[in-house]
């Protein structure tokens, strides 16, 4: 059988000649060749944003959470996967898997979905090869979602889903870039994300943390300018910093930040806060923003859009919520779970 190609210069699966088919080879993002079992069962992810995919796609195959859901997050979450173990994670902040780990989950395949930077190709070479277990690197960018989506649906032989999902975010991408053709540079909000009970960490432009905001049409002002050298990712930063950026819009999903900014002396010069622009974004059952920048990130996407730009989109944000949940969660919201993040998401948490 000739080769299967999913998408030019990111993954590329070809199904070996047999009869029947025992294996395929995979050329992952990194551009490793990775040979992976014809019927995969059982799938490790090794962060949170791989289970955020592989959940959306085909929940059934996951091994376990990198992390057990909190009793908030569990309502939004379908119910047979509510109770899944708790598997730690091989990469990322706070790592806490480790070989024996995985292999007592006897996954038939591991996979990451994020950076395909040297660190986490070293891993992947390492894990693959002390386990046995193929070990796939997808790249992690909001550019590449539908791509992700398509290729790891095709992985799993769930493609027909995979279709849905990718078309959805192409289509969500395309009405975003319509209507942001028209908005100048200078006309378009300035954006600070603030992370932590101080909100004084942050990501920098063009980080796979915040690249959201960009995405909505903002302008994220933790910007490093165009020094390619300049790191790009999660930074601290100090109030002088945001005082002198000035955002006229901030984001955050940290409650403590966002009940005590609005009395804080040091923040309520800041413009957002003066102008009563800072908002509290779901994290149920993932982050609208982030945590972790996976396929969560689309609803946040519809959101961040609409506050941007509230006289250019009409989302009717229950509805779309809703819909959401519904097509990528696989669970039917209740109107009180619904009224829950439409409140959150409204700033009356």
């Amino acid at each position: 059988m000739g080769p299967i190609r999913f998408a030019a210069g990111f993954l590329a699966l070809t199904v070996l000649a047999a009869a029947p088919a025992i294996a395929a080879t995979v050329t992952d993002s990194a551009g490793r060749t990775v040979t992976v079992p014809d019927t995969i069962s059982r799938v490790y992810a090794a962060g949170p944003p791989a289970s955020v995919l592989l959940y959306v796609l085909a929940p059934d195959r996951l091994t376990g959470w990198p992390r057990a859901p909190h009793a908030y997050e569990r309502p939004y979450l379908a119910a047979p996967y509510r109770d899944l173990p708790e598997t730690g994670r091989l990469t990322g902040r706070g790592d806490t898997a480790n070989l024996e780990v995985v292999l007592r989950n006897k996954p038939d395949l591991i996979f990451d979905f994020g950076s395909v930077r040297d660190t986490y190709i070293s891993l992947a070479e390492r894990v693959q090869k002390q386990t046995g277990i193929p070990y796939l690197l997808i790249d992690g960018r909001f550019e590449n979602t539908p791509e992700a989506l398509r290729l790891m649906g095709g992985v799993l032989g769930v493609d027909k889903r995979a279709e849905t999902l990718a078309s959805y975010v192409e289509d969500l991408f395309a009405e975003l870039d319509r209507t942001l053709a028209k908005v100048p540079e200078d006309q378009r909000p300035r954006v600070y994300l603030a992370r932590g009970p101080d909100g004084l960490e942050t990501g920098l432009k063009g980080s796979i943390n915040t690249e959201i905001i960009e995405r909505a049409g903002g302008r994220n002002v933790a910007d490093p300018g165009p020094d390619a050298a300049v790191r790009r990712g999660i930074t601290q930063v100090s109030i002088e910093q945001v005082i002198v950026a000035n955002p006229d819009t901030i984001i955050t999903w940290d409650r403590n930040f966002y009940g005590q900014v609005w009395t804080n002396p040091v923040w309520r010069g800041i413009e957002a806060v003066k102008r009563k622009r800072v908002y509290l974004a779901p994290t149920a059952p993932f982050g609208w923003i982030d945590r972790p920048p996976s396929v969560n990130r689309i609803i946040g996407l519809k959101w961040l859009a609409g506050l941007f730009y509230p006289d250019r989109f009409s989302f009717d944000l229950p509805a779309e919520t809703r819909k959401f949940y519904k097509l990528f969660y696989h669970v039917d919201l209740s109107d009180e779970e619904l009224d829950r993040l439409i409140e959150w998401a409204s700033g009356r948490p």
